[in-house]
């Protein structure tokens, strides 16, 4: 299987090394060990025998999963090695040649990358600027039709920070359900809505044909587990678990008891997270207020803003000029097809984003 260079994590793997003030960073800082063992006053994880575990994840993560959704059962979900796996064993479970898939965009390159190398037909609906980088609905009743077999987007988006209202969603819904089209949410931004309910409804629960995909990277800060998770109807998690026999055989039993202790501890991890979020954007807000080259749409929730610079010069180059001159690391819009715009991680702390923030300043006044 032959299948595109990931160019996003192909550019973080050459250039982020080497960065002073990394602000391409997706996650919210990092909790430590010694965090999540505050949370577990039995400390059973000494305990362990370092076997495969529960194959499947065990009761206790998977009733700590469900507990995110209002209509899903045990059978409804698997555990994954984090969010990247659960799209691909989607993809391998659902996926065959000639099938048809809608994919919005920006997104993972995931989404559309795998598809094409299984021999699927990509439709590539690009979100737009004037519609605050939300869906046209109008656009997706002309470009979903009976053909169509996925429609795959993220919700909160990455890496615009837009939030899909859940009226929106509705329709959305209504759309694939007219045309027996599968629907897959990547919501591993999930629970972090920067205004109302921090959690957005999930696809799986508003529809039988909705597949969603979790993770304990980015809303519980904690990327190094590597844990993620579908949840969807039954027959497709059976389908999923088949493949997943052959890429996966169990998560580690370390990250699966810590993602428990974690999840079964939410509020406090999001308390703390959000002040980490809402410290971000009002630094981004500022440093807009007074940055004439540049322009962004705030985001409403998620991790990760969208800035359109005012300078003729590929967003490639300008990352890798700036990142010599400054040890500073954004990421080119070019790795996620669209030049003239660079991503922002908000959440990399105070200092990391104020200092990254002010050496972009001056880097673009002397372009």
């Amino acid at each position: 299987m032959k299948i595109d260079a990931f160019k996003i994590e192909d550019w973080m793997n050459t250039y982020c090394p080497q960065a002073k003030y990394d602000l391409t960073s997706t996650c919210i800082e990092p909790l430590n060990i010694n965090s999540l063992l505050e949370f577990d006053s039995a400390k059973d994880i000494f305990n362990q025998n370092l076997t495969y575990g529960n194959i499947q994840g065990s009761l206790r993560l998977k009733y700590a999963i469900k507990s995110l959704y209002t209509k899903q059962e045990l059978v409804n979900i698997i555990v994954t090695h984090g969010a990247i796996g659960a799209n691909q064993l989607v993809f391998l479970s659902l996926l065959e040649k000639g099938d048809e898939v809608v994919t919005i965009l920006p997104a993972y390159q995931q989404h559309y990358s795998i598809p094409e190398s299984l021999g699927a037909f990509v439709k590539k609906v690009f979100l737009r600027e004037e519609n605050n980088w939300l869906p046209d609905i109008e656009e997706l009743k002309k470009v979903i039709t009976k053909t169509t077999k996925l429609l795959i987007f993220t919700n909160p988006n990455n890496p615009t920070g837009a939030v899909i209202p859940d009226n929106m969603l509705e329709k959305i819904v209504e759309i694939a359900e007219e045309n027996n089209t599968w629907i897959l949410s990547d919501e591993v931004y999930r629970g972090l809505n920067l205004y109302g309910n921090p959690y957005s409804k999930s696809i799986a629960d508003m529809y039988n044909r909705g597949i969603s995909v979790g993770s304990m990277s980015k809303t519980y800060s904690l990327p190094g587990l590597r844990v993620g998770w579908i949840a969807a109807k039954k027959d497709l998690i059976k389908e999923i678990i088949t493949h997943r026999e052959y890429n996966t055989i169990s998560i580690s039993i370390i990250d699966d008891y810590f993602s428990a202790i974690a999840l079964e501890n939410r509020e406090q991890i999001s308390k703390r997270n959000f002040e980490i979020m809402r410290q971000g954007t009002n630094i981004l807000r500022s440093w807009l207020s007074s940055e004439p080259n540049v322009s962004c749409i705030l985001p409403r929730g998620g991790t990760t803003a969208l800035l359109k610079y005012k300078k003729e010069i590929p967003s490639q180059i300008l990352c890798e000029n700036l990142l010599k001159q400054s040890g500073t690391a954004l990421l080119p819009g070019k790795t996620f097809d669209m030049d003239g715009y660079l991503r922002c991680g908000f959440c990399v702390g105070e200092n990391i984003l104020k200092t990254g923030l002010n050496m972009l300043s001056e880097h673009l006044k002397t372009i």
